[in-house]
C-alpha cells in the first residue's frame, strides 16, 4: 500500500505514519521517494493504533511488537501483552472511579447553587 492508501484505510495522517516509521515501529519499503507498506506494516499499524487507543505507551507497543520474533509462537508476547493490559485496565478503572466521584460532587454543587439562586429569586420577588 502507498502512504495515501494507508492513511485512508486507517484514518491516520502521513505525518503519523512517518512518525511511527521514525520510531521504528513501521518499516515500509522504499521505491525512490515512495513508501510502500507491506502486509506486516498494516498488521503492525493496526496493533499500534489499538494499543494507543487503550493508552499503551509507544515504548510498550514497541516492546510488544518486538516480542513477536522471540520464536516461542508468541507465548512471551501474549503474556507480556496481558500483563500490560491488566495494568492499563486497572488504571482506567481508577480514572473512571475518580471521574464518577467528580461528577457526583459537581452534581451536588449544581443542586446547591440552584437552590441558592431559587431562594434569591424568591426573596427578590417577595421584596417587590
Amino acid at each position: 500500500m502507498t502512504i495515501r492508501e494507508m492513511c485512508d484505510t486507517f484514518d491516520v495522517t502521513p505525518r503519523t505514519l512517518r512518525f511511527y516509521e521514525s520510531k521504528e515501529l513501521l518499516f515500509p519499503k522504499r521505491d525512490g521517494q515512495k513508501r510502500l507498506f507491506t502486509k506486516r506494516d498494516r498488521a503492525r499499524l493496526k496493533l499500534i493504533l489499538r494499543g494507543k487507543r487503550f493508552g499503551f505507551s509507544l515504548e510498550e507497543i514497541r516492546q510488544l511488537l518486538d516480542l513477536y520474533h522471540v520464536g516461542d509462537q508468541q507465548h512471551t508476547q501474549m503474556n507480556r501483552t496481558l500483563e500490560i493490559a491488566h495494568d492499563r485496565l486497572n488504571d482506567l478503572i481508577g480514572q473512571r472511579d475518580e471521574l464518577d466521584s467528580a461528577i457526583d460532587d459537581l452534581r451536588e454543587q449544581i443542586k446547591w447553587g440552584e437552590k441558592i439562586v431559587s431562594s434569591m429569586n424568591q426573596a427578590r420577588k417577595a421584596a417587590e
